[in-house]
């Protein structure tokens, strides 16, 4: 089964009720055992856009699958110019308000664990550790044929040098870190190998259509499993891969709080549904915390 198939969803029917009070959403996290499942729209105040806007209709971007990085060079080669370009962007990034507060959350003890859809490392440079990364990190790459893994700092190094003048500016950078680029631009640029073994390189991430690997999925399960509450931050849980997750949480009764722009895949199995800006939900969370345990 493929565990994280191409986007489709799209909101129907009436809205679920929502909130912009954090106040309910504070007296769950306050008893502390929170697993945290973070989506895109975490980032985007880091200037990382999403799959979707507020509303939670699909931007104009078709990601590459696992089957056509796999099965063509050509598309090997259109995913490494464009995100040559767009891993700029990603390298660039800093954590934003929302980052910080989860990592002040995890050190007031209210969480359990955290789990990321995101490849941008933006949890751990807030300071966030033990962070499971659902679909991997755009910062490593690794080798289909020895599975050796390596830096992407260093990828973008001789990227660099076989292909000199490369350095188009792009009009935006899509979700995925890459970028649209002219046929041309990209018929004229040169892929690495694996300076090991000759093989394809691929970054360390689940393209749509690859399975995340098993026991990736199992930790993750453990963490729900386990938790007192699902604190969904950012995600429109439009894939499976992060759904299953607040369906396994909602049908062992364990609450599940979301806070995202606009509606979700997951709002029929939600407790609290709070529906502002990332950072300023998630500080003004930690500050209604402050409150609770200062009284």
């Amino acid at each position: 089964m493929r565990t994280r198939p191409t986007l489709t969803w799209s909101p129907s029917g009436p809205p679920l009720p929502r909130t912009t009070d954090v106040g309910e959403l504070a007296s769950h996290v306050a008893s502390g055992g929170v697993v945290v499942l973070s989506g895109a729209g975490l980032s985007t105040e880091s200037g990382i856009p999403d799959y979707r806007g507020a509303r939670g209709s699909l931007r104009r971007h078709t990601p590459m699958t696992y089957d056509e990085f796999v099965g063509s060079a050509s598309s090997r080669q259109r995913y490494w110019a464009r995100s040559h370009l767009g891993w700029r962007t990603i390298a660039a990034a800093r954590p934003n308000d929302g980052h910080r507060a989860v990592t002040s959350l995890a050190e007031r003890g209210h969480l359990a664990g955290v789990i990321t859809q995101n490849v941008d490392g933006l949890h751990q440079a807030a300071g966030t550790s033990d962070v499971v990364e659902l679909h991997g990190a755009l910062s490593r790459v690794v080798c289909l044929s020895c599975r050796r893994f390596s830096s992407r700092a260093s990828l973008d190094r001789t990227l660099r040098s076989l292909n000199p003048g490369f350095d188009v500016t792009p009009d935006r950078v899509n979700p995925d870190g890459d970028v649209d680029l002219a046929a041309d631009l990209v018929a004229s640029f040169r892929v690495a190998d694996c300076s090991s073994c000759g093989g394809v390189l691929k970054p360390d991430v689940v393209f749509f259509g690859e399975n995340v690997p098993p026991p990736r999925v199992a930790e993750c399960y453990r963490l729900v499993d386990s938790a007192r509450a699902l604190l969904v931050l950012g995600s429109s849980l439009a894939v499976m891969s992060g759904l299953r997750f607040v369906r396994r949480a909602a049908a062992a009764g364990v609450p599940v709080l979301i806070v995202n722009r606009g509606e979700t895949r997951g709002d029929e199995h939600a407790t609290v549904r709070v529906d502002l800006p990332l950072g300023q939900a998630l500080t003004d969370l930690v500050a209604r915390l402050d409150q609770i345990g200062a009284v």
